[in-house]
């Protein structure tokens, strides 16, 4: 039976260079079988090159690679060339191409794309975090959240805690009622992490009664009442005077505002400190 062995060299991981290999042997019956792959990762050194292609030689194995810069390229090719080692060069003609049709030069940085994929899984981490412990479902995200969103109904607590998710923050949402205690947990956090939302009583007014009419309800509910709001709304600015956490008026602002806003004293506190 055929043995092939296949020299994995990359200035990152290798990853990428693994993943089409197996792609390539898996092609061939007996391919995943006989093709062994041996991984070279963070290679940044010519001397190394010269060296991998020596032992490439000597097993003779075929060179796959996937190197950012153009000089450790161009360097890996002359040594297999000159011991005569194939070699597929998987990264370099795109960039190069990419970089024609842009006009412009690569960054050669070794492992920015294992960086998006790592910032990739973070926001999505942080999306299902959200909608975990949106509106006050589990008081133990609480503990767990980067920030942490407080006030009554209808402050747009949930399309600002997936905003925020999508800039990689872990957001836990709680609505304040007057008939429910609100979690123990808001007391034990550092206020700095929790925001309280404030929207005036006309304002919430009109969105709840929109609201009560698009469920196909009467909008003179008890839900829509000013007397109801004002209960509400006090009872909020109790809890959050007990927390001592920062509040933002929500009532002419659109989520991505009130985002800046948050973020931006975030911002401000990390620099002062």
């Amino acid at each position: 039976m055929i043995k092939l062995t296949l020299f994995i060299v990359s200035d990152s991981v290798g990853e990428t260079a693994d993943l089409v290999a197996k792609a390539a042997a898996s092609q061939f019956k007996q391919g995943l079988e006989t093709v062994s792959l041996k991984r070279f990762s963070h290679i940044e050194e010519e001397s190394q090159l010269g060296e991998i292609a020596f032992l490439a030689k000597q097993q003779h194995a075929v060179i796959i690679y996937t190197l950012v810069k153009s000089n450790m390229r161009k360097k890996l090719k002359e040594e297999c060339l000159a011991k005569g080692v194939d070699c597929i060069d998987l990264l370099g003609p795109v960039v190069e191409k990419i970089g024609v049709e842009l006009d412009e030069q690569p960054l050669e940085e070794p492992g920015l794309v294992r960086q998006l994929d790592e910032d990739y899984f973070r926001k999505i981490e942080a999306i299902e975090f959200a909608v975990k412990y949106d509106d006050g479902r589990d008081p133990r995200g609480i503990l767990k959240a980067d920030i942490v969103l407080v006030g009554v109904s209808r402050t747009s607590k949930t399309p600002l805690s997936q905003y925020l998710a999508h800039k990689r923050y872990k957001v836990a949402n709680v609505p304040l009622v007057p008939e429910v205690d609100p979690p123990e947990e808001l007391f034990h956090i550092n206020p700095e992490k929790c925001f309280g939302l404030i929207i005036s009583p006309e304002k919430l007014n009109s969105i709840r009664k929109e609201r009560l009419i698009a469920l196909g309800l009467k909008d003179d509910a008890n839900y829509a009442r000013v007397e109801r709001i004002t209960n509400e709304i006090q009872h909020f600015e109790n809890v959050v005077k007990k927390i001592g956490c920062p509040v933002i008026d929500v009532t002419n602002r659109a989520v991505e505002e009130t985002a800046n806003v948050i973020l931006n004293e975030i911002t401000n506190r990390n620099r002062n400190r």
